[in-house]
């Protein structure tokens, strides 16, 4: 795909939910998913199930592998969209849109689900279904976890961003994977299915990381919007890894010991029933911490079914690094 100044001038970078949604999915309901993931497969997979997840909306629109409709990708308007503003810029795909892209899913795949085509016939009533699946799934598998995945990605355009003062936007495009490469102006995908060109682009490129794409970048190219390429992030081959904390004592001494206990236990989301048989704390007690750490920004709660799960937040996260 060549590249104009004003393409260049263009291009920007973006962390998109719906970017770690789709590729997220895929993996769980591919049956086997990145070894990396692996942790976060075995908490996750079960709940899915019992919400009915793995039959649903999504598991018709995301096939285990090839074309994912390109309705689910909203180009993001900003740095840093909001899971709302993404569903609502899906809610509000035109009709000949989704129509195309099942279109085209269904030429890839051979045939479209039933609920797929009650979306073709039905679009946007359909949609709201949708949407309202998404939001699920996100609250089950990505919403406790986001402070993690949001770190790594925040991480990842950072150094971007300084490979790009330092040394110019070439290296960055020749480092953003083995597949992607930089060459005379223009920019080369190997193994892309379609060639790329500003015959079927829109202008500029929005570079978006992602934790869950796996070992290769997906695009997603629909004018006018600008192309966009999702990348697998810095730093995600760490990201379910346990993360060592000690030194707690100064922490235990603003928040108390229990809920410093608490918060060290939070490695990974829980129901207070689980954090409760972990450190001996009545049920009581660690609802009564949890209340209060909420209230203070360090724990958000999430609903799994009739279970509510508790994870750390970006700020709790901060404070436990910067203990002594």
């Amino acid at each position: 795909m060549a590249f104009s100044v004003s393409d260049l001038a263009q291009v920007r970078f973006a962390v998109s939910p719906m970017w770690e949604v789709g590729p997220s999915f895929r993996l769980l309901h591919s049956g086997s998913a990145y070894p990396v993931h692996r942790p976060w497969a075995e908490q996750v997979r079960a709940r899915l199930a019992a919400a009915g997840l793995d039959r649903g909306w999504l598991a018709e629109l995301i096939p285990p592998s090839g074309y994912v409709p390109d309705f689910l990708n909203p180009a993001p308007a900003g740095p840093a969209p909001t899971l709302a503003e993404e569903l609502a810029k899906i809610r509000a795909a035109p009709s000949t849109r989704i129509r195309q892209d099942l279109d085209r899913l269904r030429h890839e795949q051979g045939r479209l689900g039933p609920r797929a085509r009650t979306l073709y016939a039905e679009p946007q009533a359909r949609l709201v279904r949708v949407a309202e699946e998404i939001e699920t799934y996100w609250e089950l598998a990505l919403a406790p976890y986001w402070a993690r995945i949001r770190a790594v990605l925040d991480a990842d355009i950072f150094y971007r961003a300084r490979q790009v003062a330092e040394h110019g936007t070439s290296h960055l495009f020749n480092d953003l994977h083995p597949s992607v490469s930089w060459d005379d102006n223009a920019l080369r995908l190997a193994r892309r299915p379609r060639p790329l060109s500003r015959n079927t682009a829109g202008a500029g490129l929005l570079l978006i990381p992602s934790a869950f794409t796996g070992p290769g970048p997906f695009t997603r190219v629909t004018p006018p919007e600008p192309p966009q390429l999702a990348y697998p992030a810095r730093g995600t081959g760490s990201l379910w890894g346990p993360r060592p904390i000690t030194g707690t004592d100064a922490l235990a001494a603003v928040l108390g010991r229990s809920r410093t206990l608490l918060l060290t236990e939070l490695e990974t989301p829980v129901s207070t029933t689980e954090l409760a048989h972990r450190t001996g704390l009545s049920a009581a007690g660690v609802s009564q911490c949890l209340t209060a750490l909420r209230d203070a920004g360090l724990v958000s709660a999430h609903r799994a079914g009739r279970s509510v799960l508790y994870a750390r937040t970006s700020v709790a996260e901060s404070v436990l690094a910067a203990s002594p």
